[in-house]
């Protein structure tokens, strides 16, 4: 007996189950088939325009920067403005995402733009949140060739940008709209839930950001 089938023995033990029961078996696909709304709470569900400054609010909230953009063609000399203002250099990482490889980046003449995944040498990187939530202030970010993980990750200086019209008031908003995107059963490689500036306060209770991961979070909000 595998350490695997031990584990799951035991469980099923625990549980008075058995491998064959079909009314265990028949409960949970036809809660897979129609998985029940939880408690969603009040907090997020505003209007537009309050959902996206609670968003705004959530996120400062955890040390993180908020930037408002009317057009998406503004982003590259506005990123060139926040990387200056920190002193940082005028290089950025992203991935092969549809809306940041359509943006103007000749607008930004010092800006140097490199594709593909971060390897750890990169300052700063840019990210496109497939989605937000307003009641925390949380980004949902897709794996895969658009938007490297290492990007949202390795580099100390993280930039997101994300789309008004993608930030949800709850997760099982987001969530629904991630199933309607790829499809009932289907999911990205990995979904990453990131609220603030990476942060730990193990040693002594003393805050320290960049613990492991980016010590900077700035998101750009489009529309």
């Amino acid at each position: 007996m595998s350490s695997r089938e031990t584990i799951l023995a035991t469980i099923r033990r625990s549980l008075h189950a058995s491998p064959g029961d079909r009314t265990r078996a028949a409960s949970v696909a036809s809660r897979l088939a129609d998985a029940p709304a939880g408690v969603i709470p009040a907090r997020g569900q505003l209007p537009d325009d309050k959902r996206i400054k609670l968003f705004a609010k959530m996120l400062e909230d955890v040390s993180a920067t908020v930037e408002r953009l009317a057009d998406a063609g503004d982003l590259p000399e506005r990123l060139a403005d926040f990387l200056k203002s920190h002193n940082l250099p005028p290089q950025i990482v992203c991935g092969e995402d549809e809306l940041l490889a359509g943006l103007p980046w000749k607008k930004a003449k010092t800006l140097d733009v490199k594709t593909g995944r971060a390897d750890g040498t990169e300052t700063a990187g840019l990210s496109h949140a497939f989605g937000g939530v307003a009641e925390t202030g949380t980004l949902m970010l897709l794996s895969g060739p658009a938007n490297p993980t290492t990007v949202n990750f390795l580099p100390d200086t993280h930039v997101v940008v994300i789309r008004a019209e993608d930030i949800g008031s709850d997760y099982e908003s987001v969530f629904a709209r991630l199933r309607e995107a790829y499809g009932k059963g289907n999911m990205p490689r990995t979904v990453n839930l990131i609220t603030g500036a990476s942060r730990s306060a193990d040693i002594e209770q003393t805050l320290l950001l960049g613990a492991h991961g980016p010590r900077r979070l700035h998101v750009m909000i489009v529309g």
